[in-house]
């Protein structure tokens, strides 16, 4: 009866192989394309492990039910993916299967990928076959049970996951002025919910690891990093609505621009990706952001407001460690230091990130725009929790800002690496 039960559920969330059997021929043109959807993907940066070979695997991967290993993507035979047809791998991609059949975790976002076409996929495929194969075999992951099991999976992805069955799945918003318009908006719908995988972060999840909201990208913590990915469908947090397009792409594909920078995970998507991309598919991305519907803003943290106590204190740190950098009155210094008046990842309803980058330093990434960035350093043996308690504190509630006090539990949380 069990066996029966996951059977069914294995076969729940299936969905039959595209008309498009025959892969693309592996032409140059179609590994160039390849390589280039590979960086647009993101793959390198969980398929490298420190110090290891591109691609080669090893990476662990962090989530609440333990860590996941990243497998071998060259073309070793034994422990990459030299065996793998383009039909297969585009399963794995669509139906998050693998070339056995065994169900993939959603660590590797099928999820998202169930939108990428299978042109694209079996490009991406012709460029991991051009690699040179790499002898690295497989990590097996360290979850607990139940969620080491298949069954448990297989329940997962019945409540969770469906393949996409055409691209009607993709969210466009209505109202382009024109075809060329349209087609843009298309182009960036694809890159940012599929290839791009926006949405893996950018999504709040429930207790199963899940997406939560729709539409998504309405923000929440990163899965196993404690990290909070604000949305990008509020102004108050990290929406591109009413920003110049050529402001969100110096963002985007540099790490930094006149209204703000990037530190963190998001440095890192940025560095491995985002600044590879095209300007075209670039600027598509962005007038598909741009043109999501806006939610209300949510409240800035807890109501709670600092002592004029703490307040003081907070001051009197932030003009000994901070203030020249970011100026008496936040004013931050352009391109180099960001303001941290009206700033708003200062006034995130969540304090996470604020206190990561205060314990762990702030740094954007290098990119071919800003090869040589400023970064901030860590204050993790400098100051205590109370003291980081305080500044923030401060910072969160000076120069015009108004947001909840941060204490020295979420302080605790965040040096620990714990979720709220």
């Amino acid at each position: 009866m069990a066996v029966a039960l996951v059977t069914l559920l294995n076969r729940l969330g299936e969905a039959p192989l595209p008309i498009l059997q025959v892969a693309v021929p592996a032409t140059p043109e179609v590994i160039a394309r390849g390589q280039y959807l590979t960086r647009v993907g993101n793959c390198i940066a969980c398929h490298t492990a420190r110090g290891g070979r591109d691609y080669a695997g090893g990476e662990g991967v962090e989530t609440p039910f333990g860590t996941i290993f990243a497998p071998n993507l060259t073309p070793h035979d034994g422990t990459g993916l030299g065996g793998w047809t383009a039909a297969e791998f585009w399963r794995a991609m669509h139906n998050g299967r693998s070339r056995d059949g065994r169900l993939l975790y959603p660590a590797f976002p099928y999820p998202n990928y169930t939108l990428v076409t299978r042109e694209d996929s079996d490009a991406i495929f012709a460029y991991l076959q051009s690699l040179e194969p790499v002898d690295n075999a497989s990590r097996p992951h360290a979850l607990r049970f139940p969620f080491n099991t298949q069954a448990a999976l297989a329940v997962w992805r019945a409540l969770f996951f469906r393949p996409a069955t055409s691209r009607a799945s993709i969210v466009v918003p209505a109202g382009a002025a024109d075809a060329p318009q349209q087609a843009r908006l298309n182009r960036g719908a694809y890159l940012v919910q599929g290839l791009g995988h926006c949405a893996a972060c950018h999504t709040p999840r429930n207790a199963w690891g899940a997406s939560q909201a729709w539409p998504p990208l309405q923000g929440g913590m990163v899965a196993g990093q404690n990290w909070y990915a604000p949305a990008l469908d509020a102004a108050s947090e990290a929406g591109l609505a009413g920003w110049e397009p050529d402001e969100a792409v110096a963002l985007l594909t540099t790490g930094v621009s006149p209204r703000a920078s990037v530190s963190g995970p998001m440095a890192d998507v940025v560095f491995h990706s985002l600044q590879h991309w095209s300007e075209a598919d670039m600027r598509a991305a962005v007038a598909w952001l741009q043109a999501l519907p806006q939610r209300q803003a949510r409240a800035t943290g807890n109501a709670i407001r600092p002592s004029q106590a703490e307040l003081q204190r907070g001051e009197q740190l932030y003009d000994r460690h901070c203030a020249e950098c970011h100026g008496s009155q936040g004013e931050g210094q352009a391109q180099a230091f960001p303001a941290l008046a009206g700033n708003r990842a200062v006034l995130l309803h969540d304090p996470t990130n604020l206190v990561r980058v205060l314990l762990q330093g702030g740094y954007a990434p290098a990119t071919a725009g800003n090869p040589r960035p400023f970064g901030m350093p860590p204050f993790m043996q400098t100051l205590s929790d109370q003291d980081m308690a305080d500044v923030l504190s401060f910072i969160r509630n000076a120069w015009g800002n108004e947001a909840g006090k941060v204490d020295t539990m979420a302080v605790h949380r965040a040096r620990e690496r714990r979720g709220p």
